[in-house]
């Protein structure tokens, strides 16, 4: 059995066509017929049940596609982790991040590293709080900047790098829009627009008014920040946002006012699974997070 062979019949199982295979794999079409045969025979099985120009895998084939994306993860895996460890500059770094880090502090960090490491490559991947954290703990991404840090999963390891204030973010003719800063509690009577059930804004939001006695009456839900501005900028209502989302991001019919509770806050950091070491160049960059916003407190 041969590399190439189980490349090929990947790429046929999953397209269930072989002509479509040979394409993507930009190799003609007999070559690619040629090795299924050929791995068919060394198997003394079937693989796959040919239907005219479309084919599908049999019950056999099935449970052998499975097996060998696994060992082909681990080849790739392997591969990777040599070439990184003769050279971390060259390798790859995969990075989830949640919408609400996307604007500003995501851009920064990212463009500073590059610097430093140019020939690094880098994936981002951007995704919702839950999801991410998943991403890390079946090593689909190597680490993920969140906000808050989890607290009390098991599955990884969690760093705080900062910790950032939420501020109130209301429409410009609101009664309270001329403040310098608010109490949480004038906004009790006022509707509020935060993200849906489930996400981790909502949950932030909803404890920080909890601990000053009121649920807000939700009157809006957006999925994301800009949906969530987009609808305090109609006057639907106000909200509570950490203070990095409105960093050059601030709609012109809006006005933020800072809290005078000091501990509405969220904690910014990166999580990093725990059943796996780093590989160099993924070190590279946890490192550099690291420095990078230890200095950046030494200058706050």
């Amino acid at each position: 059995m041969e590399l190439r062979q189980i490349q090929y019949f990947i790429e046929v199982a999953h397209r269930e066509h072989m002509t479509e295979a040979a394409e993507a794999l930009h190799v003609a079409q007999s070559a690619v017929s040629r090795q299924i045969v050929n791995l068919e025979a060394e198997m003394g099985v079937d693989l796959f049940i040919r239907e005219g120009r479309n084919i599908r895998l049999t019950h056999v084939g099935k449970m052998f596609l499975e097996k060998m994306e696994t060992a082909m993860d681990l080849i790739y895996e392997a591969k990777r982790e040599i070439e990184e460890q003769l050279d971390p500059e060259r390798g790859t770094v995969r990075i989830g991040f949640p919408s609400s880090l996307a604007a500003s502090l995501l851009p920064t960090v990212i463009s500073a590293f590059r610097k430093e490491h140019p020939t690094v490559n880098i994936q981002l991947h951007q995704d919702s709080y839950r999801y991410l954290v998943e991403q890390v703990v079946l090593g689909d991404i190597d680490l993920a900047l969140l906000g808050p840090v989890p607290k009390n999963d098991q599955r990884v390891k969690s760093e705080i790098l900062f910790v950032e204030k939420l501020v109130a973010l209301v429409y410009a003719k609101h009664p309270l829009a001329t403040r310098k800063s608010l109490q949480l509690d004038e906004l009790r009577n006022d509707p509020f627009i935060l993200s849906p059930k489930g996400y981790i804004l909502q949950n932030i939001v909803e404890n920080a008014c909890r601990q000053y006695g009121f649920d807000p009456q939700v009157s809006f839900e957006g999925k994301d920040i800009d949906a969530i501005k987009g609808l305090v900028a109609a006057g639907l209502g106000v909200t509570l946002l950490p203070e990095i989302t409105l960093v050059d991001s601030l709609p012109r019919t809006t006005v933020k006012i800072p809290l005078a509770e000091q501990n509405v806050t969220r904690t910014v950091g990166m999580i990093i699974p725990k059943n796996r070491k780093l590989m160099p160049t993924e070190l590279l960059f946890h490192k550099f997070l690291k420095e990078f916003f230890h200095t950046l407190s030494g200058f706050q």
